[in-house]
């Protein structure tokens, strides 16, 4: 068995996790039927890449790929998506105010905290992500690659929403220190999750 060039094979390999998001969107101005407000659950894959922790004998927990991206993304999930020139916009809000429920209530708990970027902001309290462009699947895919770039280093990832599918690939971007004993990221060179602290080369757990 030749094990130099199983080592060689082995340089890189991408960990793939994969999350639901249930939203409901329309295209604004577009001429067709998704034009009117409609629904769906799309599925999305987050692919990241490094060399294996030998400590875990993994890459990246993909439990924990879903857990940093959910705590993001989960904005999105059971929100109304819509462009930010959208009229429907207003007039949601409006309705909201009206009843009470514009600036939250106490059921709405599955939310993250609220975020504005060039591309999208975040109103948790009210369920609703306003963005910059029409919300398809490739320019959803645009939106979780600028969340998460700088969390994951992503190097592909495909949305699946009703029959529509996309997919985009990215150079590998980053080197995260991680774990022995979780794989997970450290933070300032202790593990957030067992304690491990890099200098010490030892779990605090």
């Amino acid at each position: 068995m030749n094990t130099k060039n199983n080592e060689c094979c082995c340089k890189k390999i991408r960990s793939v996790a994969k999350l639901e998001i249930q939203y409901a969107h329309r295209f604004y101005g577009f001429k067709g039927e998704a034009r009117y407000l409609h629904g769906h659950t799309g599925t999305l894959k987050l692919e990241v890449e490094d060399t294996v922790n030998p400590g875990v004998n993994m890459v990246y927990p993909c439990n924990e790929i879903a857990k940093t991206a959910w705590a993001v993304l989960r904005n999105f999930d059971h929100a109304l998506v819509l462009r930010e020139d959208d009229p429907l916009l207003t007039a949601v809000l409006s309705v909201y105010e009206h009843e009470g429920v514009r600036n939250g209530t106490p059921t709405n708990t599955n939310k993250g905290p609220a975020f504005r970027t060039s591309l999208c902001t975040a109103y948790p309290e009210c369920r609703v992500v306003v963005t910059r462009e029409t919300m398809t699947v490739e320019g959803f895919i645009r939106i979780v690659y600028d969340l998460l770039k700088d969390k994951l280093n992503l190097v592909k990832i495909t949305f699946k929403s009703g029959s529509n599918t996309a997919s985009a690939e990215f150079p590998s971007r980053l080197t995260l220190d991680r774990c022995p004993c979780c794989g997970i990221a450290l933070k300032d060179g202790v593990c957030p999750k067992c304690g491990y602290r890099k200098s010490q080369g030892k779990c605090q757990g």
